[in-house]
């Protein structure tokens, strides 16, 4: 069989076309977005000290990769697509699964994947306004742009997104690895007469306020450790290749996060990098010379691969949602020629445009960190409970309960930070997470006993008018017949 024609006999569905290094490349690609080249001042404002600053980067990696470890077991004990959600679905029920899509739907997809576009465009243009911010709708249209050719590509093929994928993430390694070689290369010149390495514990602030939100700082950065299980169905051999990604993956990110910090402090002083708002364009100016201007093109290229594996997961949440009936059937319609969810592909892309237009879309990944480890949290409590419940269910790989009681604890942790910093926030996520359930019990509970028959007989219109605009079928159905 084509990539991009299906023949005769054929069963339409998500093919398992994911390899063990497509499935490295998607972790490593979403982890590593624009925050390791632009803003890991954070954990550095809270700890005071580059030595202290080292530890928690390290930390951060070791406790994300409990989490993904949990994240092994449970997708390879609940072998779906869609992460969190069908982990929460098999474990609390579709109350809470539905929840959870609602979130994913109204804010946390669509705002993280609109910053991460913003971020593309911004960057890419900088290099032509030196001086000057780029103007509005220039980066905002750029963006718009780069979004539609994303989706358009991974609509048209899978293996065309892999491909993406694999060398974007091949290209932000590069960019990293040419910033810890300046740095090691600065250091062999002028040692610790330059840089914050001279004294690296001065101005340490080790109290628990500052050492837990560092902490926050530095998990978030680590944050996309689970976007393979959004995938899963589509790996082939699932349970040798997704933990298999993940062990290659997470310390893989950790000895890259901490070298190029490392290389940052060989260079820059506490105060520079505080005060930088890109973090490794000062570093460039300093380091490259004459090519410090590749460094925005590297920021581009790695937001790049960051946000066409964020639309690739998104879109088989939704995807999977569908399925399950918390949205509607046509997002869980296949095309026959090209194998690939284009309705989800197109419902992810269209969310991710309306959030462009929304000046302030900033403001609002402000909820999007609370509303994550929440759901990450539920997930993996799940894993514990579903131990209790279900001790017959097949578990391929299997570890010791501490682990995923240590993750809900960390979760628990990292849920309730937000409500102390960020109190404003936090009760708006809170609102907006409730509004799930009312609609939950009007168009879903019961086979939807409450929803009006309008709204039925809209949805079936609706679905059969876009089929006939663009022909997809619902998965598994014979294209010979």
């Amino acid at each position: 069989m084509s990539e991009t024609k299906t023949e005769p006999g054929t069963e339409v569905q998500l093919q398992q076309r994911l390899s063990l290094l497509n499935g490295v490349t998607m972790i490593i690609g979403n982890i590593i977005g624009s925050g390791i080249f632009l803003t890991p001042k954070g954990v550095q404002l809270e700890c005071g000290s580059p030595g202290l600053s080292l530890i928690v980067w390290a930390l951060s990696g070791v406790l994300s990769l409990v989490g993904a470890i949990c994240y092994a077991e449970l997708g390879t004990t609940i072998v779906k697509s869609g992460a969190s959600y069908s982990y929460i679905m098999e474990a609390f029920g579709p109350l809470l699964g539905f929840v959870r899509m609602w979130l994913s739907v109204l804010i946390i997809e669509p705002t993280v994947q609109a910053a991460i576009a913003i971020t593309f465009a911004d960057y890419l243009i900088k290099p032509f306004f030196p001086n000057c911010p780029a103007p509005f709708l220039a980066v905002r249209l750029l963006a718009a742009a780069c979004c539609l050719f994303i989706i358009a590509m991974n609509c048209v093929s899978v293996r065309i997104a892999t491909r993406i994928q694999d060398f974007f993430s091949y290209a932000k390694i590069v960019a990293l690895f040419v910033i810890i070689i300046a740095g090691a290369v600065t250091y062999g010149k002028h040692g610790t007469t330059v840089g914050s390495f001279g004294d690296p514990w001065a101005g340490t602030t080790l109290t628990p306020g500052t050492l837990a939100i560092a902490m926050y700082s530095g998990l978030y950065s680590y944050a996309g450790w689970d976007t393979l299980n959004f995938m899963v169905e589509e790996l082939k051999n699932p349970y040798k290749n997704l933990p298999l990604s993940i062990y290659i993956s997470l310390p893989l990110c950790t000895v890259i996060y901490l070298l190029a910090n490392v290389a940052y402090y060989a260079v820059l002083t506490p105060e520079e990098l505080v005060s930088a708002d890109a973090v490794a364009l000062v570093f460039a100016d300093k380091t490259l010379g004459t090519w410090a201007p590749i460094m925005s093109i590297f920021v581009a290229m790695s937001t790049f691969g960051a946000l066409n594996s964020s639309f690739y997961a998104s879109s088989r949440l939704f995807y999977v949602a569908a399925r399950e009936g918390h949205l509607p059937k046509y997002f869980a319609m296949v095309s026959p020629e090209h194998m690939t969810p284009i309705p989800s592909l197109f419902l992810t892309g269209g969310l991710t445009l309306v959030y462009l237009c929304v000046e302030n879309v900033f403001d609002l990944i402000n909820f999007y960190s609370f509303m994550y480890w929440l759901t990450v949290g539920l997930a993996i409590a799940g894993q514990i409970y579903l131990r209790f419940k279900a001790p017959e269910m097949p578990r391929p790989i299997k570890f010791s309960l501490f682990w995923p009681f240590l993750f809900v604890l960390l979760c628990v942790f990292l849920v309730g930070i937000p409500y102390f910093t960020e109190t404003r926030d936090s009760l708006i996520g809170t609102a907006i997470l409730a509004t799930g359930f009312p609609l939950y019990f009007y168009f879903i509970y019961g086979n939807g006993k409450y929803m009006g028959n309008c709204f039925r007989g809209l949805s079936a219109r609706c679905t059969q008018f876009l089929q006939k605009l663009l022909p997809v079928v619902p998965e598994t159905i014979d294209v010979g017949l």
